[in-house]
């Protein structure tokens, strides 16, 4: 199977501590590098996890606060400096390129290569990144601004070809590249030999779902329903759970319901308030409801 890896760069909350860098992280895909989030330190922490500069494709933003964002300029920056010549595209909410383009006027005005902002809207549920093998949808989110989760989904790939089947009925190579596309094979006297005859199944989809921050919400199940991994924020644990509806955030145990209710196969917590020392009382909370979670971590490798 193709690669398809999330690799943790950050998963504090809004203050930085010694244990947590803020929000971060890259969903590797194939030979593409997608970055969701970029809280300051993003890009040492790319460095630490060995991740290619050269490899960056896109940048998705879920909103617009700090603990998401301040190091997009540095990472811009840097990239200008390692002599990137491809455009970069940020896919954001429209207030960025308002944020973003004086910067960029001011500290990046000799770089070679363009960035690009492209607009979505929070509130909907949509296509916004798409090639040959992957899909990326927004997921609406809950929070104090707009906010949009994300869903990286692999499309679904060739059948493989059988080889003692292929050479048994002699079939050409021309025809190889519409058999893995699930068309019959007819021989030359005009039997159909049928394709799962002459292949097995293409690899499973993968789905990964990105939602950060907000509040406890239901209305997300329906996209993120059997995604093979759910990074879910959970800033509060259950004596501060009080807390969660004031500031738009949740709960581990919140977060568990939603991946258990959506069918998920595992549930990633992150985006940890800086108040708790100790995040295994949150993933504790949360196993009592669904029990295949772990915690998100700095440059930890999640293999899908």
């Amino acid at each position: 199977m193709q690669v398809f890896d999330i690799h943790i760069l950050g998963c504090g909350s809004a203050l930085p501590t010694a244990q947590h860098y803020p929000s971060s992280q890259i969903v590797h895909i194939r030979e593409k590098l997608f970055m969701v989030d970029c809280g300051e330190g993003a890009q040492l922490q790319m460095r630490k996890s060995k991740l290619s500069f050269s490899k960056l494709n896109s940048i998705f933003i879920s909103h617009l606060h700090g603990d998401h964002c301040f190091g997009l300029m540095g990472l811009i920056s840097t990239l200008g400096l390692l002599g990137r010549t491809a455009d970069l595209t940020i896919y954001a909410v429209a207030e960025l390129e308002d944020i973003l383009r004086p910067q960029l006027d001011f500290f990046c005005r000799d770089m070679i290569y363009k960035v690009l902002i492209k607009p979505f809207d929070a509130e909907k549920n949509a296509v916004i990144y798409e090639d040959r093998s992957i899909k990326v949808s927004t997921i609406p989110l809950k929070h104090r601004v707009p906010c949009a989760g994300f869903l990286f989904e692999e499309k679904e790939g060739d059948r493989h070809i059988i080889p003692d089947m292929v050479k048994y009925y002699n079939v050409p190579v021309k025809e190889l590249q519409y058999i893995k596309r699930g068309e019959d094979f007819t021989t030359p006297d005009g039997q159909i030999i049928p394709c799962n005859k002459l292949t097995r199944p293409a690899d499973p989809v993968r789905k990964y779902a990105y939602c950060s921050d907000t509040a406890y919400s239901e209305e997300i199940i329906p996209i993120i329903a059997g995604v093979d991994l759910l990074y879910h924020e959970a800033t509060f644990g259950n004596a501060d759970k009080h807390r969660a509806p004031k500031t738009k955030h949740t709960t581990a145990e919140q977060a568990a319901l939603i991946a258990k209710t959506a069918g998920v196969k595992e549930l990633m917590l992150g985006h940890f308030s800086s108040r708790y020392p100790d995040n295994n009382m949150l993933l504790s909370e949360a196993k009592a409801i669904f029990s295949n979670t772990i915690l998100a971590n700095e440059n930890l490798l999640k293999k899908l």
